[in-house]
């Protein structure tokens, strides 16, 4: 049962010394409570304290993760059914399957696609995040030899190991070093042997029941048994199965905070259909409702880019503006002679300028303003696109060192704080660029620098 605010608070050390960067203690109870900040950020309160307070507010989908270093996946750590009711914490996963019974063209081209098929939106890499390795033919060096070549081929991809017999998941584990892998599956013939193996290797478990109340069981038998990393598979292989079982484990793990469902599910679109189209279209209501982890049979553009773009729009914070990040963004490669413009970081706005910019072969420099995503008019009368705040960005920002020209093109909305700009960049031209984006390819073309 979780936390208030006042019973954490009677367990802190009550200095209020400010090193957890919240001014008072009652003020850092209130946030961890409210799941804002974790209890480990003070460093006076006790390793006892940590853990009871830990197990209290943690979410009732247990966040897990895979992978090692910079390359972790994490799926769970989910507290809401709803988007609007606060926001969807971890990204549903898309997993490439690859078997060690399949032709040597298919495991190479699955591997390539899975390295090549990356776009760039928002400021963001868009792809696939994961790899599934099954072993079809219970050879257990067969099954380490395709895992030690998939990390060699994809050394971020964190992996599934997918088998029936425990101990070449074991090896395969041990294969993948301190990168950890999930292991596929504990089931009610092999949950004990499953469980010694998830405490060997210290890697998360995956749970395939037949139904969702036999995965209920068998997760209850591994939590009995000391395991705390789990993803689900509550043996689903129809679309209106597995869409029922997912919305009621998001129900009842959210609702009544039953445990064994409190763990991130795994689905597999490629087990219901053999049409490529048909098993996009299925893992697209399953990444809305509620999918942790979604298997596909292969990459394909077509079907892979609609996905990621699904996800990236569900899995956006409602409450937060889309932006790109604070920084001088090169188009068409430009020099030292090449004309700077400056706009905001509100995410529509920059891909319509720089798309207009990229359209009209002129190199360019682009320099983008944090202005915590609001669009240029909108900044500017909220006073964060204002003459003194461009005036400190473009001095910090470095546009000096890769220029010989001090000309600065602001967009033609701001053309009233030409003035004020030139008296905080005093050095600097200021020229008035287009209202609109589609005017830029022109202006640009007839650029010239002043002075």
């Amino acid at each position: 049962m979780a936390l208030t605010g006042i019973q954490i608070l009677k367990m802190l050390p009550k200095k209020n010394c400010g090193e957890c960067d919240v001014p008072t203690c009652l003020a850092f109870a209130m946030k961890v409570a409210a799941g804002q900040a974790d209890i480990g950020d003070c460093p006076y309160v006790s390793d006892e304290v940590k853990e009871k307070v830990g197990e209290a507010s943690a979410p009732p989908i247990r966040t897990v993760s895979l992978g090692s270093g910079e390359n972790v996946f994490k799926t769970g750590g989910e507290t809401c059914l709803y988007r609007h009711e606060k926001r969807f914490e971890h990204p549903t996963g898309f997993a490439v399957l690859i078997a060690t019974d399949m032709p040597e063209e298919d495991i190479s081209g699955r591997l390539e696609r899975f390295n090549s098929l990356r776009y760039e939106r928002v400021g963001l890499i868009l792809k696939a995040d994961l790899i599934a390795l099954k072993d079809a033919t219970g050879d257990a060096g067969a099954f380490t030899g395709l895992i030690q070549r998939t990390r060699e081929k994809c050394p971020d991809a964190p992996l599934i190991l997918m088998s029936e017999n425990p101990e070449n998941l074991k090896a395969g584990a041990q294969a993948c070093g301190e990168h950890k892998p999930l292991l596929y599956a504990a089931t009610e013939e092999n949950a004990d042997q499953m469980a010694d193996v998830a405490k060997d290797t210290g890697c998360p478990v995956a749970v395939r029941g037949e139904t969702i109340g036999r995965t209920a069981q068998i997760s209850e038998k591994l939590i009995g048994a000391g395991i705390k990393d789990m993803v689900l598979d509550t043996g689903a292989r129809t679309v209106k199965a597995v869409f029922e079982d997912q919305v009621v484990m998001r129900r009842v793990a959210i609702k009544h905070r039953h445990k064994p469902l409190g763990f991130p599910s795994i689905c597999f679109p490629c087990e219901m259909t053999q049409d490529p189209l048909a098993e996009a279209l299925i893992s697209s209501i399953l990444v809305a409702k509620y999918a942790g982890i979604l298997v596909l049979s292969d990459l394909r553009g077509e079907t892979l880019f609609p996905l990621l773009l699904e996800r990236l729009n569900i899995f956006t914070d409602p409450q937060r503006p889309m932006v790109v990040q604070e920084d001088i963004y090169p188009i068409n490669g430009p020099d030292e002679k090449s004309p700077v413009l400056i706009t905001c970081n509100f995410s529509l706005t920059y891909f319509i300028v720089s798309g207009e910019v990229e359209g009209s072969k002129v190199p360019s420099w682009l320099l983008i303003k944090d202005t915590e995503g609001l669009s240029v008019l909108t900044a500017w009368a909220a006073g964060k696109f204002s003459a003194d705040l461009i005036g400190a960005f473009v001095k910090k920002s470095g546009i000096e060192d890769k220029v010989s020209h001090r000309n600065l093109i602001i967009p033609g909305y701001l053309a009233s704080i030409k003035g004020e700009l030139e008296e905080e960049l005093p050095d600097w031209k200021i020229q008035i660029g287009p209202r609109e984006a589609s005017h830029l390819p022109a202006y640009l073309r007839d650029w010239q620098p002043e002075g």
